[in-house]
């Protein structure tokens, strides 16, 4: 009768082993980047019968003889916070922990901290390649991920300006005026209006003249209020369809601006009158007067305002004047057998002796996956499986509880028979 009962022993012991398998995957659901395992179960060697056939066995009953985590995708949700991110195909984002001990997660919930680190909710550091100027090279060492939090984004002076207009072609017989401002930055990224005036030729068929002034409260010396002074003029000509002909395509207007009353440097801006493929940016068709947009490359000074992980994990600091700045690259690594990992809580796992050497590298590049930004993987654990793998385990061992039973009562009943 033993060995009944000791196999039925292993398997209460392994169906306990299972059931704490199952208990875990669900008690994870809904952990961000979490993986489901399963037990996986050995027979015991068995026992051959003395006096029968030969070849004749019984087994010893079963072993839960490893754990294996099943690696495959989560589904990846949008979470509109800028510092989230998920991983979409192979690959582990790298962390690094308060001993220098190098971590590997699925789960990209990760922030800021008050150091301007980029970490994740245990305060492990996220590690990448930190960008130069904007540039990122990834190779060598990666290093934790940080942005100062009194940062500032310098101001930038305006070097170039664009306006989209159409110049009414309708002639009244007298001089038609249309002004269209603009705002531009100096090199202390206080913002400076010039006015760009356009007046019909009357005497000349489809030609305006242009003056760009800039108030004089904004130059040295000052001067009454409202008045101005000129920066540039100068004259455009257009073809019978409406189209500027002159100036020709690449030959952007100058406007120089000195003795500013802020005491920053003089400025020099091209005004481009056509757009990068050579189209004209100035028209004139028979409707009304219009600016249709405006654009200019300088900006004030602004101060940080968050950081935000992009598509393919670029890391970016945003600044309040609109600007933002890449800082640094994420890396990821890829493993060839991570079921080899050992998970050591947090949603962290770190390398054993068995795991093969993980590979750095950027995001899409070799074997390693893409990644989003303002998003999170979801847990692979699918409930339906679970509860079904639960019912699985109950009637195991509810079935080797009966045997247990039965075996403690057969071994009773023949000491009963010895006794009498």
């Amino acid at each position: 009768m033993f060995p009944a009962f000791t196999a039925a022993l292993s398997a209460l012991t392994a169906d306990t082993a299972a059931l704490d398998v199952t208990g875990n995957n669900l008690a994870n659901l809904d952990t961000t980047g979490f993986k489901a395992t399963q037990v996986s179960f050995a027979d015991m060697m068995a026992e051959s019968l003395g006096g029968v056939a030969e070849g004749s066995q019984v087994g010893e009953g079963v072993l839960p003889i490893s754990t294996e985590t099943n690696y495959t995708q989560g589904a990846i949700t949008s979470t509109a916070v800028s510092t989230d991110a998920a991983i979409e195909g192979n690959g582990f984002f790298v962390l690094n922990n308060a001993a220098n001990q190098t971590l590997y997660t699925r789960d990209g919930s990760f922030q800021t901290n008050a150091s301007g680190y980029l970490v994740d909710a245990n305060g492990n550091y996220v590690q990448g390649w930190l960008a130069n100027g904007g540039l990122v090279t990834a190779s060598g060492p990666t290093s934790a991920i940080q942005v100062a939090t009194d940062s500032t984004s310098a101001a930038t002076a305006t070097a170039n300006l664009s306006l989209n207009v159409n110049l009414d072609a309708t002639s009244s017989g007298t001089a038609n005026t249309f002004n269209a401002p603009i705002q531009v930055y100096d090199s202390l990224g206080n913002a400076q209006m010039l006015t760009v005036s356009f007046t019909q030729d009357t005497t000349t068929a489809n030609t305006w003249d242009y003056t760009v002034t800039i108030p004089n409260s904004a130059l040295t010396g000052g001067g009454a209020p409202g008045t101005t002074t000129s920066v540039t003029t100068g004259t455009l000509t257009f073809s019978s369809s409406g189209k500027l002909t002159d100036p020709a395509a690449g030959s952007p207007i100058t406007l120089s601006v000195t003795g500013l009353a802020d005491g920053a440097a003089d400025l020099s801006v091209n005004w481009n009158l056509y757009n990068t493929v050579g189209t004209p940016q100035i028209t004139q068709y028979a409707a009304a007067s219009a600016v249709n947009s405006t654009s200019q490359d300088g900006f004030a000074a602004g101060e940080l305002t968050g950081m935000t992980i992009g598509a393919g994990g670029t890391v970016s600091a945003s600044y309040s004047n609109g600007q933002n700045v890449v800082v640094a690259q994420l890396a990821l690594a890829s493993i060839a057998n991570p079921n080899t990992l050992n998970q050591v809580g947090n949603n962290d796992l770190q390398v054993s002796g068995a795991t093969a050497a993980p590979v750095l590298g950027v995001a899409g590049s070799g074997s390693l996956g893409k990644i989003e930004g303002e998003s999170l993987e979801s847990s692979t654990v699918d409930m339906a499986t679970e509860f079904t793998n639960l019912l699985a385990y109950q009637n195991s061992y509810q079935a080797a509880s009966k045997v247990i039973t039965i075996s403690d009562q057969l071994m009773q009943d023949t000491a009963n028979l010895i006794r009498s």
